[in-house]
Parts: C-alpha cells; sequence; structure tokens
C-alpha cells in the first residue's frame, strides 16, 4: 500500500476534513479525495460518511485507521534504519548528555543506535547541563542533550522529550510515612540536592521562587553530582532530594524509595537536544530523531 496514500488517510481522518487534510499536506482538495476514493475502491467499502453536517469515519473507516497508523509508523522505522544502513561508516558523532539523561535514558538507546550504523564511531561525555552547552562552545562535541530551562542564543534547541522532578523520601526511617508537604514546609526539609548548574537544580529553584522561596531558604545537607549517589544517601539517611522520575524506575518498582507530594507544585520539565546553529542536519539530526523515536517506546 502506498505510503503517502496511508498519510492522507490518517490525515483526513484525524481532522474530519479534507480541504485540512489538504492544507496541512500542502496538496490540492481534488488530490486528497482521489486518494480517499482509491483507498474506497480498493477494500470495497466506504471509509467516510458525508452528510450536511459534515465528514464522518464510518465503521470500515475507523477500522482503517487503527491498522494505518501503525502500517505508516512501521513504513517510517523501515526508511529509517534503511537510511542508517545506507550511512554506515559515514561519519563521526560526539555527544555530550546532561548527567540524567546520560544514565537514564540514552545508554540503550545508545545501543540501538549503533547496532544499526555500523561504521559510526561515537563517543559520549557526560556533564551537567552548563557542561554540555559550553563542550558544544567549544566544539568538543557535536550533540548534546540537556535539561535545563535556560537557553544560550549561540545554540540551536530542539525538544526531545517531557519529564518530571519529585520529591523523594526513603521507606525507612523518618520520613518513611511521610505522604504530602506544604511549600512552606519543604523549606524545613533536608534535602539532598544537585549541583549548582544542574538542569535539576535550575528547574527547582526557579519552581520554587514562584512559591516565594529562595535557594538561600532551603535546608541543603549535601549537593552531590550524581543522581545515584543521591538516591543511595537518601536511602541510607533521614533526609529527601528532587531528582528525575526516570531515575527512580527501580526504586519505585522495589519499594526503596516513594514520592512525597508537594501541595499545589508540579516539576515538569522537557529535555532537549542542542547543536550549534546551522548543524541540526546529517547525522546529528538522524540520531535526535532516532532517540526522540526510542524513547516514546520506553
Amino acid at each position: 500500500m502506498d505510503e503517502f496514500r496511508l498519510k492522507v488517510f490518517i490525515t483526513a481522518a484525524k481532522a474530519l476534513s479534507f480541504s485540512k487534510c489538504a492544507a496541512a499536506l500542502n496538496i490540492t482538495q481534488p488530490a486528497v479525495s482521489r486518494h480517499i476514493g482509491e483507498l474506497e475502491a480498493r477494500f470495497g467499502v466506504p471509509l467516510f460518511s458525508r452528510g450536511s453536517s459534515g465528514v464522518g469515519l464510518t465503521k470500515a473507516g475507523r477500522l482503517l485507521l487503527q491498522h494505518a497508523e501503525g502500517l505508516l509508523s512501521a513504513y517510517q522505522k523501515m526508511d529509517y534504519d534503511m537510511d542508517l544502513l545506507a550511512q554506515a561508516g559515514q561519519g563521526r558523532l560526539a555527544i555530550g548528555a546532561s548527567t540524567t539523561i546520560a544514565m537514564y535514558l540514552l545508554p540503550e538507546i545508545l545501543a540501538s543506535f549503533m547496532e544499526r550504523s555500523d561504521g559510526i564511531e561515537v563517543s559520549m561525555l557526560s556533564g551537567n547541563s552548563e557542561n554540555v552547552e559550553q563542550w558544544l562552545r567549544d566544539g568538543t562535541v557535536d550533540i548534546g542533550f540537556v535539561e535545563n530551562a535556560s537557553r544560550r542564543p549561540w545554540l540551536h534547541y530542539e525538544r526531545l522529550m517531557a519529564d518530571e522532578l519529585v520529591l523523594v523520601a526513603g521507606t525507612h526511617g523518618r520520613y518513611a510515612s511521610l505522604e504530602s508537604v506544604t511549600p512552606q514546609e519543604f523549606r524545613t526539609l533536608p534535602l539532598v540536592l544537585r549541583e549548582k548548574g544542574s538542569g535539576t537544580r535550575e528547574i527547582l529553584e526557579n519552581v520554587l521562587r514562584g512559591c516565594g522561596i529562595g535557594p538561600e531558604d532551603l535546608n541543603v545537607v549535601i549537593e552531590l553530582s550524581s543522581t545515584e549517589a543521591i538516591k543511595a544517601f537518601v536511602r541510607s539517611s533521614d533526609t529527601l532530594a528532587v531528582v528525575s522520575v526516570i531515575a527512580l524506575r527501580r526504586e519505585l518498582a522495589d519499594g526503596a524509595l516513594r514520592i512525597v507530594d508537594i501541595d499545589g507544585v508540579d516539576m515538569p520539565r522537557e529535555f532537549a537536544t542542542v547543536v550549534r546553529p546551522g548543524e541540526f542536519s546529517g547525522l546529528n539530526e538522524r540520531f535526535h530523531h532516532f532517540v526522540v523515536r526510542e524513547a516514546s517506546l520506553r
């Protein structure tokens, strides 16, 4: 089945409008009608109902939509994997990643990418988000992955995926039964935090400023540059920490740590891919899209 025809059908089915589909795909409305007509002729059933109230999907249309999205995704994956194979041995990829991303997101994805990219030379450095941005500026790495909210005007950023910071406590000791705290109670808690310059610390401080709490108001017991070290410290002491939820999969599953709510406070953030201006292309761009696709499946 033609890949573009599937794309036309999916776009029209979701918009329930042939004119909007045409505009979205930069084709004419008669071309949309022709593609849909050829699909209906192939399957021998109408896919859309057309009436005074507008366009709707028939039962057959709804069924085809379920299958079409999977087929289109498979087509795109096939094209991508074949393109990677065609580019094998054609490049070097120097990656810089913030600590959380380097430890909890990239390793499995990077292994999968290299499996499909024979001959591409890959290296990765890990540090905080400021480190990664500096490595890009001085040419140490080709592509970076960061978690901070601020943006440097000399770099180009692309959204990677959503993340969230949460407050955690150990399941033994003083805070084992703590369910929630107010923002004002939070400022008195003994905290283990990432160092200044890390994306985690920046997001936390930005959120707290919105609650009228400055960095100097916090009861910081110790700063550590490793999320693994932070989790181990919390498990072994009467302290709490703010960490990325993707770093907690194992500890939440085995009951070593638990999330404590902060009343009325959420700490969402976004991971971003970052490159030097004009360099979001070629191998950099292919790796970014590969990470986006793989991260969405995990």
